[in-house]
């Protein structure tokens, strides 16, 4: 019998990236849309680690099953590691995906090359309402200059992989899951997982 695992998102773009990311585990991966008792959950942790477990420990209080949920930050090197954990409201409450990337592109504007350094970083946590599993992943890249590309959401239009010669955004979605900072945590969790299922299976028999 498979365990049933929520993942903690009302975000489909992240939903997509975690489903295909941790689909080789024995698991069920559920989504919020099959719970509708779950709202919004305030994020008022002060670190992506905190922001990760504040999610992960309210979607297992209101649902009782095991859950997965992820914080991502950007920190770039000319704003002092800014927007870190206002990476998702970077231009303010309730903004879209291009509100951050246009003023991302603004304030960064005479900001030369060598100074454009940043760092997209993910952290993922795990709770069954005892155990805790966290996993760090992050990936070095620099702030481009203007948008390319048409996939992926969030700042990759504009975050160049420089060992790619690319934006995440003009990879596939198999590409960038393998280079990613999100996909990085993914594969630091997925052995955690693995011998934390496998531990419970033998308990449950």
């Amino acid at each position: 019998m498979m365990m049933k695992v929520v993942i903690a998102t009302h975000n489909k773009d992240k939903l997509k990236e975690l489903k295909k990311g941790l689909s080789q585990l024995n698991i069920d991966l559920l989504d919020l849309s099959c719970f509708s008792e779950v709202g919004e959950i305030i994020e008022d942790g002060k670190t992506l680690e905190e922001n990760a477990l504040i999610k992960a420990k309210e979607v297992f209080r209101l649902t009782g099953l095991p859950s997965i949920a992820d914080d991502t930050g950007l920190e770039v090197d000319a704003l002092n590691g800014k927007p870190g954990v206002f990476t998702a409201r970077f231009a303010g409450e309730n903004c879209s995906y291009m509100d951050n990337v246009n003023k991302m592109l603004k304030v960064m504007k005479k900001i030369k090359t060598s100074d454009r350094g940043a760092v997209f970083k993910t952290v993922i946590a795990f709770f069954d309402g005892k155990k805790e599993l966290l996993s760090i992943g992050e990936v070095k890249g620099m702030i481009a200059t203007e948008k390319k590309g048409l996939g992926g959401f969030g700042y990759d239009s504009i975050f160049y992989v420089v060992n790619e010669g690319k934006t995440f955004a003009e990879m596939t979605i198999e590409k960038k899951n393998i280079i990613s900072h999100r996909g990085n945590a993914i594969k630091n969790l997925t052995p955690k997982l693995k011998s934390y299922l496998e531990t419970n299976i033998k308990e449950i028999a």
